[in-house]
Order: C-alpha cells, then sequence, then structure tokens
C-alpha cells in the first residue's frame, strides 16, 4: 500500500475515534448530570439555536444550549400576563395570571415533597431580551393526547397509576387552571412528566377535584404533610405571592385530610402504596 495513502487512512480512522468518544462522553455526561448541574448548565450554557414552538399558546421557544461540552436542548416560556378579568371558555376569570414564575415555583414545590423527579428542572434566565423560565428538553416519545389516539396501554398498569396518583395530588395542590393532557409527557420507559405550570396557583383553598385523589405515594403524604409556610416561602420567593403560598398550604391541608379520611373508612393497604 502506498505510505501516503495509509498515512491518510490512519488520520481519517484516529479522526474519527476521537468524534465518537467525544460523543460517548457527551451522552454519558448528559445522563449523568446532578439537577444542581443542569440548573448550572441552563443558567450559563450559550443558546446556539432557536426555534419557536409549534404547540402551546405561551410563545414557547426550544432553545440550543451548549458550554462546549455537553450541548442540549432547553424550552423557553416568557409569558407573564395579568389581567383583571379574562373570558375563558370555563366562564370569566377575576385576576387572572399566565406565568412563567409558577413554573419555577411548582419545581420549587416538587422539590419540597420529592416529586421534582416528575418534572423537568425549571430555572428563570432572560434571553432574546425577556425574561422565561427555562426548562431542561425531555426525552420523551409522546404526550398523553398522542397516547389516546393511538389507543395504547402501558405495559406495566401498576406503575403507570401509581405515577398517575402522584401527578393528581400535584394537580389538586398547585390548582392549576388549564391542567391538559398535552402537558402529561410520557418517556421511552413509560415514564411520566408533567410540564407547563403557568396558570397554576391559583386562590381557591377547595380542592378543584377531590374524586381524583384515589391513592397516595406513602412518602409523599409524609412530605405533605412536613411542608409548611415559611420554607415554601422562602423556596418560592419573587415567584409567588403571600396570598397564593396560604392557597396552596390549605389545599395541602385538604390533600391531606381527604387521603386521612379515606385511611380511616377503608384502610392504608386500599389508599397508601
Amino acid at each position: 500500500m502506498n505510505p501516503l495513502h495509509l498515512r491518510w487512512r490512519l488520520l481519517s480512522l484516529a479522526a474519527v475515534v476521537c468524534l465518537t468518544c467525544r460523543l460517548f462522553t457527551v451522552a454519558a455526561d448528559e445522563t449523568t448530570l446532578t439537577k444542581e448541574q443542569i440548573k448550572q448548565f441552563l443558567l450559563t450554557a450559550k443558546v446556539v439555536r432557536s426555534q419557536e414552538s409549534k404547540k402551546g399558546i405561551t410563545h414557547t421557544s426550544r432553545l440550543t444550549l451548549s458550554d462546549g461540552t455537553i450541548t442540549h436542548d432547553a424550552s423557553f416560556q416568557p409569558i407573564d400576563e395579568h389581567k383583571a378579568a379574562m373570558p375563558l371558555p370555563s366562564g370569566t376569570e377575576i385576576g387572572f395570571v399566565d406565568s412563567y414564575k409558577y413554573n419555577i415555583a411548582a419545581y420549587a414545590l416538587a422539590e419540597l415533597i420529592g416529586m421534582d423527579d416528575m418534572l423537568p428542572v425549571y430555572v428563570e434566565r432572560k434571553w432574546g431580551g425577556k425574561v422565561g423560565s427555562l426548562s431542561w428538553w425531555l426525552p420523551v416519545k409522546m404526550d398523553e393526547v398522542e397516547r389516546h389516539k393511538q389507543k395504547l396501554t402501558p405495559p406495566d398498569q401498576d406503575a403507570w397509576n401509581n405515577q398517575m396518583y402522584k401527578i393528581r395530588v400535584f394537580d389538586q395542590l398547585v390548582s392549576d387552571s388549564d391542567p391538559n393532557l398535552t402537558n402529561v409527557l410520557i418517556g421511552e420507559d413509560w415514564k411520566i412528566w408533567r410540564i407547563d405550570f403557568t396558570r397554576a396557583f391559583r386562590l381557591n383553598k377547595e380542592l378543584k377535584a377531590p374524586n381524583d385523589l384515589v391513592r397516595c405515594d406513602r412518602q409523599l403524604l409524609e412530605k405533605l404533610k412536613a411542608l409548611d409556610a415559611k420554607t415554601l416561602t422562602e423556596k418560592t420567593k419573587n415567584y409567588l405571592t403571600k396570598e397564593e403560598v396560604s392557597a396552596v398550604i390549605a389545599r395541602r391541608d385538604a390533600i391531606v385530610a381527604h387521603f386521612q379520611k379515606m385511611i380511616a373508612e377503608k384502610g392504608e393497604k386500599e389508599v397508601l402504596y
């Protein structure tokens, strides 16, 4: 073989090996990042590409971020609307709010009650001259709307139900006025993610749909009991008002009372898992 030709083949092979190693390194880094590392990446990585999302009405953009080592997408929501009255299909809502701040508050609340593994990491960041929430782009294959359209059944129904029970508790806790099925995402392993809380944290202190609360994770119930207004206020500073925090705690009380009543009537084994 011509020595020059051999040299070029060796150089090409080395380049492919280096590129492959880099790709594997990036993939490994992404899967092993802690939530704090993800937060720092979202806060500091450079935006290298952007495109407007085709779904939703909150002017969401899909951003591609890179810190020179890891490249990953994120969802940016700058919506922050406040109206004295807002006509909606369900009726006129007084004191209407649609805000990115509730995404950040929802994640902070999820951290306090041990449900942050079911929400993407949310941070506050400025991009394109606007301030909004930026969240880690999730590895999902469909949302609940698509699953229903395709009439797909989870392979492990018990595992699926246990995830949905937790999502229903969280929805009642944050009082989302727009909890549509496009905000329930499904991963390759049938893991459920709950996203988009811009219309959550309403001021009602009663539960909107207590009948949705059928069963509860034991650890989640204990975390709910331990939740207090002072800690929640500190964790959601600049994102929730005093009145919104009070409403969360009131709904927490109602959720705990609901499950305690069910336990007294049916027994722990029928209610907790």
